[in-house]
């Protein structure tokens, strides 16, 4: 699956409790780029290099992209392995 919507990277940086900024320092995505995009509704319009950099740092802070399923994509934090 992956990040597909601008709903998906609001709801995974409210997850996560982190800004547009702090997101831009993980990623190497500018700040204002990120908050065009979560302006959109929708699919997001954007390269897809961009696309990736957002993806995998969300990953890596333990995201997961939740497939569209009938209600609709999500996201979810990873749950954390015992031990």
């Amino acid at each position: 699956m992956g990040l597909k919507t601008a709903e998906q990277l609001r709801a995974a940086r409210a997850v996560l409790r982190i800004t547009q900024r702090d997101l831009a320092d993980l990623s190497g995505v500018s700040a204002p780029t990120i908050k065009r995009l979560e302006k959109m509704d929708g699919p997001l319009g954007v390269q897809m290099g961009t696309l990736q950099k957002l993806q995998d740092t969300l990953e890596d802070a333990g995201i997961e992209f939740i497939p569209e399923n009938g209600g609709g994509s999500g996201v979810r934090l990873r749950r954390r392995s015992a031990g």
